[in-house]
């Protein structure tokens, strides 16, 4: 096997799925752990029947490695709120119709009870520099990190 771009560093710990069928199948862990069929939205062409899609996966995955990289950062620095949450939300866009190919168009919703929005807005942006998702996508994908109030409900 040929592995590509491999990057320097000690490797903590691997996960791995396999996709069978693209957006029409399911994935599934050698560890049996996760097996998801996939449907494609009725958006996309599809019959938006009752299986997810890589963007759920997306979004579930990303949402919770923010917040524990929000986590990360209140415990350093000893701060303490009530309990938060990440939402997280992804699409995909087209920049127009001529163009066949998709982007992807993110937004994470935290929610940071009993801080004050600066005090919130800080932590999302030193949580943004520790997130390993937020790393990866670098500048390439225009993440929006909004901010929400408690009323906003996430």
């Amino acid at each position: 096997m040929t592995q590509m771009g491999e990057q320097g560093g000690r490797v903590l710990t691997r996960s791995e799925a396999t996709a069978h069928g693209g957006r029409n199948g399911y994935i599934e862990t050698p560890d049996h752990h996760l097996g998801v069929k996939f449907s494609v939205p009725q958006e996309l062409g599809g019959d938006g029947g009752v299986g997810t899609n890589p963007e759920q996966l997306f979004a579930a995955a990303y949402a919770a490695s923010f917040q524990s990289a929000i986590g990360m950062v209140a415990r350093r620095d000893g701060i303490t709120f009530g309990t938060s949450q990440v939402t997280g939300v992804v699409g995909l866009r087209r920049e127009d119709d001529a163009d066949p190919s998709y982007h992807l168009d993110v937004e994470l919703r935290v929610l940071l009870p009993g801080l004050s929005r600066e005090q919130a807005e800080r932590m999302v942006q030193e949580a943004k520099a520790l997130c390993p998702y937020c790393r990866a996508l670098g500048e390439s994908v225009g993440v929006r990190l909004t901010v929400v109030d408690e009323e906003a409900g996430g």
